[in-house]
């Protein structure tokens, strides 16, 4: 009688647990490309593994630097950043996090096929000082550190040499490993299922080291590309985040009275890039030359661009026209160069034929449709824009799985693109997207080549300028000259917009994260 009371007592736990369980389903128009870390430097992909793999530097809710697998930082020297690493913290599989783990899993970040390369590239050496402390080196004084870093994300070592995944997944050349598909973190989740451009699902983790605040025991994370598709599916409570909203369905989903609709501004910046460094522009009817080389040509097709009806028709309002890479918000913005050229179509036609195109030419574009808000349609609109000045843009849109491949590897003449400093730093732009490319980093996502010395001097000098304002007068100028250059044509800052069930509470980010450890879901009512 007693074992069957026992018995009994243990099954309603288990029943009373498993009935409490919670789990949210997510979706999204794209999926994360891989569960491999360093694999791909995309907001998506790094919100979503970074609720199973960490940084020593994490963010709170207002993005501010806070400690993570860290618990503290200081400067011994100018060029050297002591990390103290966090006690007591395990990766899922069990194994603690040691400064070995700290070590491999830069120099895994800073190899050949990572994304995350320009996070590290000015990193002269990372040393193991003991178990529990890791030094930094870099090749100048660099005051950011420990914003720069904030999303290289933390590998076990032995882990990663057990299942033969000790180099990146290289998405330029669609090289694959383990890590791809199974992950092994020290996150509040942790990887139950993975399969790609289906379904991911993420568990808890019941030995992470930190407070989770959060109820969700389970994540079920689906790709639902079709706008309709996804809204249908929110509507209906078949999942309970939505992200982002079409702007068409913004009011739809707002009228629903169990649903509500989190709009807010973005850091991130979408604009245009150009191949400027090969002597014949692939794509383009125009041989034994290359039209962009010709600053003409760019300021061309700046000023055919109408923004103020890409913001009004495509947008329905939800952007911001920019005439800066930056965003209001990240550290070095300058308001007054937030100026952009005019919308000019017959002085664009001008300085076509002034560069030799009276009649224009054609050329590629390349865009993803599953990436940014309307980013198709924006690319759509960009291609009418120029019709109107003789320039024929044939124009291929795609899904973002083969279009960041294509693109990362240069393989663009013409290309949209957008950008949150992972730094929420003028510096991080400049580095990554307006230095001249360089194997250790920089430039890496300077796609079509824009080179100017100057801009690659200034940007040196302010990532190691710790005067405030030698350091802002510096951004200005680089900012100054790119702009002049016409060397990328920013577009426009895109609003967020997320569904949301009203029972559930989560944090919008001006970075588009979403981590499920801030996520509650309430008891419906009934």
């Amino acid at each position: 009688m007693k074992l069957n009371t026992t018995l009994l007592t243990a099954a309603l736990v288990l029943a009373c647990g498993m009935s409490h369980a919670v789990t949210l389903r997510v979706a999204n128009q794209g999926d994360a490309q891989s569960m491999d870390p360093h694999s791909l430097n995309e907001s998506l992909q790094l919100t979503f593994t970074g609720n199973v793999y960490e940084p020593l530097v994490g963010r709170d809710k207002k993005l501010a630097v806070i400690p993570a697998l860290a618990t503290k930082w200081s400067q011994p020297a100018p060029t050297v950043w002591r990390f103290e690493l966090r006690q007591g913290v395990k990766f899922h599989d069990g194994t603690p996090l040691t400064a070995d783990d700290v070590v491999f899993s830069f120099k895994r970040a800073s190899a050949d096929g990572s994304d995350m390369k320009g996070y590290t590239s000015t990193f002269k050496e990372v040393r193991k000082v003991n178990d529990s402390v890791v030094e930094i080196e870099t090749t100048s004084p660099f005051p950011i550190l420990p914003d720069a870093i904030s999303l290289v994300y933390i590998m076990s070592k032995k882990w990663c040499e057990d299942n033969k995944a000790t180099t990146p997944v290289d998405r330029r050349k669609g090289i694959e490993n383990t890590a791809s598909f199974k992950a092994n973190g020290t996150g509040p989740f942790r990887l139950k299922e993975r399969q790609p451009t289906t379904r991911t699902v993420l568990v808890r983790n019941l030995n992470y080291w930190d407070k989770v605040e959060s109820n969700v025991d389970e994540v079920i994370f689906t790709p639902i590309g079709n706008d309709a598709t996804r809204v249908a599916a929110m509507l209906s409570g078949e999942i309970d985040v939505m992200e982002p909203v079409p702007l068409q369905d913004v009011e739809r989903i707002k009228s629903n009275p169990n649903l509500k609709v989190m709009q807010g501004p973005e850091l991130r910046t979408i604009f245009l890039g150009m191949d400027q460094k090969r002597d014949e522009l692939q794509f383009s009817s125009v041989k034994g030359k290359n039209p962009f080389k010709d600053v003409r040509v760019r300021r061309a097709f700046y000023q055919a661009i109408d923004i103020e009806t890409i913001k009004t028709r495509v947008m329905r309002g939800a952007a911001t026209p920019t005439g800066l890479m930056i965003a209001p918000g990240v550290k070095g913005f300058v308001p007054e160069l937030n100026k952009r050229f005019p919308h000019d179509p017959e002085a664009a036609k001008k300085l076509l034929a002034e560069s030799g195109y009276p009649n224009g030419f054609e050329v590629g574009m390349n865009c993803p449709n599953d990436r940014y808000v309307n980013d198709a349609e924006i690319c759509q609109a960009v291609a009418a824009n120029l019709s109107r000045i003789g320039v024929k843009v044939n124009l291929q849109a795609e899904t973002k799985g083969t279009y960041f491949p294509k693109i990362l590897s240069r393989n663009t003449s013409f290309y949209l693109l957008g950008w949150t400093p992972a730094t929420y730093d003028a510096h991080n732009p400049l580095t990554s997207l307006m230095a001249t490319p360089t194997d250790k980093g920089q430039g890496q996502f300077n796609l079509g080549w824009y080179s100017n010395p100057k801009v690659d001097e200034l940007s040196l000098k302010i990532q190691s300028e710790t005067d405030q304002a030698k350091r802002n007068a510096m951004i200005r100028e680089a900012f100054e000259i790119h702009a002049n250059d016409v060397g990328h044509i920013p577009l426009h800052q895109q609003a967020l917009a997320w569904a949301v069930k009203k029972n559930i509470d989560l944090v919008q980010l001006a970075d588009n994260f979403m981590p499920y450890r801030w996520i509650t879901v309430k008891s419906s009512p009934q």
